[in-house]
């Protein structure tokens, strides 16, 4: 899975490029008012100078009274009738002009020479340049009918921006002329050639782009059916440890589904970890298993299915029995292990160091090395609770070692009946933006008299060294807590500006606040212990992923595009500075 996991890394290093946008549309329209009123500016005290601003002021709220209008027109055009990408849009269109007028400017300054009007028109064809460019690439509008309407706004702003006895002959300057219809082309070319970017695998780069930003909008059907397509139906298990008491009917369930959360928020089963924790009566922790987004599910359909066959687990072993804990630590690596009947559950970490997904391999490895080892079924949570990169090749085989130690270690330990408690924030105030809808839980397992808590944030990873200050805060306690897991949630309370496109638990709140938090909720765990009895259960479900090929196809359309792209930006720019010189 590691050229899956390249793909992975590839396309969500790409995300960093959607957050070239203004992150408010207010933004987008303050400043196109303020880019535009430079526009007018520049025009009078630069190019018609004669003209004398004195007796045109009244042109700069006109100016921007047509673009007002024009920006709400646009919305007319759009596929999705979104104002804010009309806002978007047009301020980035108006500072090409704007900079196209500046620099004409500059270039008479330093090169002695006349300023030429040729760059007011030169600066309007850039920017229906650029419209036919963001039109066709984001907003869903054919290449035909970006071409109808990409003069709409900069004509309407140089109509009012301009004396009318001036249109014709600004308008024919033969060199304004000639570059701006040679950007027109440009524009054209580069549209058509970055749509088929992707091609075999993916038909449309362009759609694919509007679907995922229309989705960030939380209008996700584009989205899902465009990954629904390309998914493929497949077979994954989901297992379970289910504790529950004879005597007072609680139960709580640790939850390791094969499926693994995403792709993004909003789309497919981005947020099913606390979908898997409500069906469970909000009585459960939803582990990251090894799994990686291959197995993601496309659409909202696709989480419903696998919801709703999850009711039908079986039973494969249960019993009243666990050996104590067992934790190996060799260099970074990390694993801390019990034994359920002949179940080994593992918990694997590099905290405070961090890495990536797990890779298949390791759980393959680890699994034929139980079963040598006579266990019946072996699950292996992947704790996910410190940022990093893809694990290396020595840290794997730390990590390796210390599974296979830990299971070794396990079979000669003696069993002992178990008793559990558990709590969670549901009545606590814990909303911040580096948590998802699942919030935090503990679970307390008391075995041989002796008291063990696992920690639980429904959460995309976490903050490193989090892990370890909590920790340390139980046991001045007198708590041993011996893991805290991250569910790996997609879910994001707010759209993060970040390179990573998410908040990892403890960037926001911190770990002295999170202590606080997890103490408080082991406390109330501890005071619900009752002796109980675990089962085992086992659940196939047969739905759509999204695969691996998927992938593929949006890392390698995103990389042709991106370098068609810088092609033709190198090859505009010579062509712009050209025009400097004349």
């Amino acid at each position: 899975m590691e050229k899956e996991s390249d793909d992975v890394s590839n396309i969500h290093n790409r995300f960093s490029l959607t957050l070239v946008n203004p992150s408010s549309h207010y933004f987008s329209l303050v400043v196109s008012l303020i880019v535009a009123s430079v526009t007018v500016l520049a025009t009078y005290f630069g190019y018609l100078s004669s003209l004398g601003f004195e007796e045109n002021w009244y042109r700069l709220p006109l100016v921007l009274g047509v673009l007002v209008l024009t920006q709400l027109l646009d919305t007319r055009f759009t596929k999705k009738k979104e104002y804010s990408k009309s806002l978007h849009s047009s301020l980035f269109g108006n500072m090409l002009w704007t900079v196209t007028l500046l620099m004409g400017i500059l270039s008479s300054v330093v090169l002695s020479k006349d300023i030429e009007l040729f760059f007011i028109t030169f600066g309007m064809f850039l920017f229906a340049s650029f419209r036919i460019g963001i039109y066709t690439t984001t907003l869903g509008v054919s290449l035909k009918k970006a071409w109808a309407i990409c003069f709409i706004q900069p004509l309407a702003m140089f109509f009012v921006l301009i004396p009318q006895n001036m249109w014709v002959s600004v308008l024919s300057e033969p060199i304004g002329l000639g570059y701006g219809i040679s950007f027109l082309i440009i524009a054209s070319v580069w549209s058509i050639l970055t749509d088929r970017a992707g091609r075999p695998g993916m038909e449309s780069t362009h759609k694919t782009i509007q679907a995922y930003l229309a989705s960030q909008g939380n209008d996700f059907e584009d989205a899902e059916k465009l990954m629904e397509q390309r998914s493929k139906e497949t077979k994954v298990s989901t297992s379970q440890i289910k504790l529950s008491s004879q005597m007072n009917g609680k139960e709580f369930r640790m939850v390791l589904p094969e499926i693994h959360p995403g792709p993004y928020h909003p789309v497919g089963g981005s947020n099913i970890p606390y979908l898997i924790y409500k069906n469970l009566s909000s009585s459960a922790m939803v582990m990251h298993s090894i799994s990686d987004h291959s197995l993601n599910l496309p659409s909202r359909n696709e989480v419903e299915n696998y919801l709703k066959n999850l009711e039908k687990s079986e039973v494969k072993e249960e019993g009243v029995q666990c050996t104590e804990p067992v934790t190996v630590q060799i260099n970074k690596a990390r694993v801390t292990g019990l034994l359920f009947g002949n179940n080994p559950l593992l918990f694997l970490s590099l905290s405070p160091h961090g890495m990536e997904d797990i890779p298949s391999y390791m759980k393959n490895e680890i699994e034929q090395y139980a079963k040598n080892r006579n266990y019946s079924r072996t699950m292996i949570v992947d704790c996910h609770n410190a940022m990093g990169e893809e694990i290396s090749n020595e840290d794997g085989q730390d990590m390796l070692k210390a599974a296979k130690s830990c299971l070794d270690t396990l079979i000669t330990k003696d069993n002992f009946p178990i008793e559990f408690g558990y709590a969670n924030s549901d009545d606590m105030d814990v909303w911040t933006e580096d948590l998802g809808m699942g919030g935090l839980g503990i679970v307390c397992l008391k075995i041989n008299d002796k008291k063990y808590f696992l920690g639980w944030a429904d959460a995309n990873n976490m903050e490193n060294g989090v892990r370890e200050k909590i920790i340390d805060n139980f046991a001045k306690n007198n708590y041993q807590l011996l893991e805290i897991c991250t569910s790996d949630t997609h879910y994001a309370p707010v759209k993060a500006r970040n390179r990573n496109g998410y908040y990892q638990l403890g960037l926001i709140t911190g770990a002295d606040k999170l202590s606080k938090w997890f103490l408080e909720i082991a406390k109330k765990a501890e005071t619900t212990i009752t002796t109980a009895k675990f089962e085992i259960l086992e659940n196939q479900s047969e739905v759509k992923v999204m695969g691996q090929s998927i992938y593929e196809d949006y890392s390698k359309a995103l990389d042709n595009s991106l370098k068609i792209t810088k092609g033709f930006v190198i090859g505009s720019l010579g062509l712009f500075i050209t025009s400097l010189f004349l």
